[in-house]
């Protein structure tokens, strides 16, 4: 327990380290930007200073958390539906080159439909709840986490599936001992790219149809040309992601902790 604690300890300073001169950066630009507005006396409307952005977070933090749980919910329910669907699709791809030939083309094609274009259509079919938007999630969720996780359960070592088979074990024995073990560093970096726009998901179909998220509240910032509030939530959307991406990566080296000591000893 100890040891796990400081495991994680260390983990937390060390990114901590990492992440320093990112927010020194983003620091000096804050303070440029704050600058540039003041200095060239630019309008609100068209570009607001941070100060004040912070201003509108101040006026409307009393309404906002309703949102950041409705959108936070969407975007982790979504996630987690394309997480259990990816990996169901992979395995199916892992095992059968019949559904391999299948899935993939099917997988590419729904990549390519436009979300504008499918986020009025789910609105219509299943309503101004959180279902659409939970769907959306899961749609661009789930391509990324199922090739990866399919990648992963195809590059397994070849001599383990065969040690394995020539012990009697079957296709369901070689996906358990060896390909699945594989397959895990291969499903957590499909479910990083899944969890940074798990989020932007909830929000576009936020912005067709609904009574609450964030989404709604940019769709009403930009119709009362209120520049500022839409900030504040294009900065919370931001956060969230991070939040989302950086639970991940925890549990990425929770689960595979023998892939991050092998990158900390090169």
């Amino acid at each position: 327990m100890r040891g796990t604690s400081a495991q994680a300890a260390h983990w937390a300073l060390r990114s901590a380290r990492e992440l320093t001169p990112a927010g020194l950066l983003l620091a000096t630009l804050v303070g440029l930007w704050e600058l540039w507005v003041r200095l060239n006396g630019t309008q609100p409307y068209i570009l607001p200073a941070p100060t004040r952005i912070w201003d509108a977070f101040l006026q409307t933090r009393g309404t906002l958390p309703d949102h950041i749980v409705t959108t936070m919910s969407e975007a982790m329910l979504g996630l987690a539906i394309a997480a259990g669907a990816g990996i169901l699709l992979a395995a199916a791809i892992a095992v059968s080159p019949l559904l391999r030939r299948i899935l993939y083309p099917v997988l590419v094609l729904s990549q390519n439909i436009p979300l504008v274009v499918m986020a009025p259509l789910l609105i219509v079919w299943l309503g101004f709840g959180m279902a659409p938007k939970i769907v959306i999630v899961a749609l661009i969720g789930v391509f990324p986490i199922c090739i990866s996780t399919s990648e992963g359960l195809l590059g397994a070592d070849r001599e383990m599936i065969d040690l394995v088979r020539g012990m009697g074990g079957r296709t369901w024995a070689t996906l358990r001992y060896v390909r699945i073990p594989a397959a895990v560093p291969a499903f957590f970096g499909g479910l990083k790219i899944a969890s940074a726009y798990a989020v932007l998901g909830a929000v576009i179909g936020e912005w067709v149809g609904a009574s609450s998220g964030l989404g709604i509240f940019i769709t009403r910032a930009q119709a009362s040309f209120r520049v500022d509030r839409v900030f504040v939530a294009v900065i919370i959307v931001a956060l969230i992601s991070i939040a989302l991406f950086a639970a991940v990566q925890l549990a990425a080296r929770l689960a595979s902790p023998w892939l991050y000591i092998r990158q900390n000893d090169e």
